[in-house]
C-alpha cells in the first residue's frame, strides 16, 4: 500500500473522469491575454526540508491511520525552465519514499504537466494537468486507479511564504463531488 502511495505523491492529488480539452497535452492555444506561467515554479529552485504525511488507508472509510516522514526535496530546472525536476527523499517509521517528478510546460495550453515515479518500482503514474491562478495557488486534476478503482486525483500546491511551500493531494471516487486528502508535505527552503 505504501508503495503504491508512494507513487501517487508528487502527482499530488490526483484524479479526473475526462479532463477538460485545455488540460490535454496538444490542447490548442489560448488567447494572448491569458498569463504565461512557464515559470510559476521557478520560487521552488533548490534544496528544501520536507515533512510529509501520507494516509496509509485511503478510500477505505476506515479511521484515518497516517505515517510521518521527514527528509529533503531538491528542485532542479532543465531546458532553461521548461522543464524540473524535483528529487524526493523522505524516511519514516514505516520506511523510505523515493521519488523523481518531471515537470513539462506546454506554452499552447500554459499548463504543465506533473509526471511522478517512485523508485521503488520505477513505474511513472498518470499525470495530471493544471497550473497556478493569479494568486499562486496550483492545481492540477488527473485519474488513476487505487487497488483497482478509478479515482480522479487533485493535486494543489501552495507557496505560503517565501521559504515554504504547501502540497496536498486527495483523491475522489464521486466525480469531484467530495474529495479524500491522502498526502500532505511541507517544504522549508534550507
Amino acid at each position: 500500500m505504501l508503495a503504491r502511495l508512494s507513487q501517487y505523491a508528487l502527482v499530488l492529488a490526483l484524479i479526473a473522469p475526462a479532463l477538460p480539452v485545455s488540460a490535454q497535452p496538444d490542447a490548442p492555444a489560448q488567447a494572448s491575454t491569458e498569463r504565461d506561467g512557464q515559470h510559476d515554479f521557478d520560487f521552488e529552485f533548490g534544496t528544501w526540508s520536507t515533512h510529509v504525511r501520507v494516509l496509509l488507508n485511503p478510500l477505505t472509510g476506515e479511521s484515518p491511520d497516517w505515517a510521518e516522514y521527514q527528509g529533503t526535496s531538491v528542485f532542479i530546472p532543465v531546458m532553461d525552465g521548461r522543464a524540473h525536476l524535483v528529487e524526493l527523499s523522505v524516511a519514516g517509521s514505516v520506511g523510505r519514499i523515493e521519488g523523481i517528478s518531471l515537470r513539462l510546460y506546454n506554452p499552447q495550453a500554459r499548463q504543465w504537466s506533473l509526471n511522478y515515479a517512485g523508485l521503488r518500482n520505477g513505474l511513472l503514474t498518470a499525470p495530471v494537468f493544471g497550473g497556478f491562478d493569479a494568486s499562486g495557488r496550483g492545481v492540477f486534476h488527473g485519474q488513476d486507479r487505487v487497488d483497482g478503482r478509478a479515482v480522479l486525483v487533485r493535486f494543489v500546491i501552495t507557496q505560503t511564504s517565501e521559504n515554504e511551500a504547501h502540497f496536498e493531494q486527495a483523491f475522489s471516487v464521486d466525480g469531484g463531488t467530495t474529495w479524500e486528502v491522502n498526502w500532505i508535505a511541507t517544504d522549508t527552503r534550507q
